[in-house]
């Protein structure tokens, strides 16, 4: 099949449907090829009219805590005092540079969730 940029569902379901059935193509062959071609399309229909919603980095926090039952308090030795935790865990206050890469390295979060526009 010729594959041209993708402008509807139904051709950007048949690419994903062909990418899917050719996926472990390898590099060099024509599959392999249209495999690349098909990525390339797909990630820009898919940057065109899905937008993935943002992460807010309090949320992930606070997920993260509920998933390996972390209370506030144990946050202290990263954070600092009881009144610090609380006032970043509320919103009144606001995450330093510093506290961020502290709150990455220990919950293994994705940098970008804390640099978001």
């Amino acid at each position: 099949m010729n594959w041209k940029v993708i402008k509807t569902e139904k051709e950007y379901n048949n690419a994903s449907n062909r990418l899917m059935e050719i996926f472990h193509a390898e590099q060099g062959t024509p599959e392999g090829d249209e495999m690349e071609l098909l990525s390339v399309l797909i990630k820009d229909y898919d940057d065109k009219y899905y937008v993935l919603p943002q992460l807010n980095p309090l949320e992930a926090i606070k997920y993260k805590m509920e998933e390996k039952g972390i209370k506030a308090k144990d946050l202290e030795p990263i954070i600092g005092s009881k009144g610090h935790v609380s006032s970043i865990l509320s919103g009144r206050r606001e995450l330093t540079l510093k506290i961020a890469q502290k709150l990455r390295d220990y919950f293994q979060l994705p940098a970008d969730i804390f640099f978001q526009s």
